[in-house]
């Protein structure tokens, strides 16, 4: 348990507690305002309100200059945007002209092919027409031959061999 002395006595007196604290203080002001702390600590104050508003200014240089690096690089990504768009475009024109192209050449090739074929067929089929009368010219030949000489005497036949030959030769030549 403390005990509490009270002051008791006049005022202005060393022993009055109280008017001891308040010469303690005084004299605590007064060292301060003879060292010039208000005066230290008003331009400390001053100081520091000048280095933030150096930092303010700073800092709205800084957001301007990153407003105006972020509409660059909005438009540079916009450009970029619409070279890209472009770049696509060309290459579905590209793609579709090459698609284009290619029908076409397909197309010829089918043609030239289809033709091809066709001229083969008609080959084959002269040559075969070509056999074909070849053959019976052959077998005519041969049942003519036979005909004659089993019905007609050699002076008759000999006489229509040569007849048969000169006209042959003739169609042939």
């Amino acid at each position: 348990m403390s005990t509490i002395i009270l002051a008791t006595g006049p005022f202005f007196s060393l022993n009055n507690t109280n008017f001891v604290v308040l010469l303690g203080f005084l004299v605590f002001i007064g060292i301060l305002l003879y060292a010039g702390v208000p005066a230290k600590i008003t331009s400390m104050l001053d100081a520091r309100a000048a280095k933030i508003r150096a930092d303010l200014d700073e800092a709205k240089t800084l957001r301007e200059e990153a407003q105006t690096l972020l509409a660059s690089y909005e438009r540079k990504q916009k450009e970029v945007t619409d070279q890209a768009a472009s770049i696509v475009a060309a290459a579905k024109a590209d793609a579709q002209a090459a698609a284009a192209q290619a029908k076409e050449d397909l197309q010829d090739t089918i043609a030239r092919r289809l033709k091809a074929a066709t001229d083969q067929i008609a080959s084959a089929e002269q040559h075969a027409v070509k056999e074909v009368k070849d053959k019976a010219a052959t077998v005519a030949i041969a049942a003519a031959t036979k005909v004659i000489a089993e019905k007609l005497g050699p002076a008759e036949s000999d006489a229509m061999i040569d007849a048969a030959i000169k006209d042959v030769s003739a169609k042939l030549h």
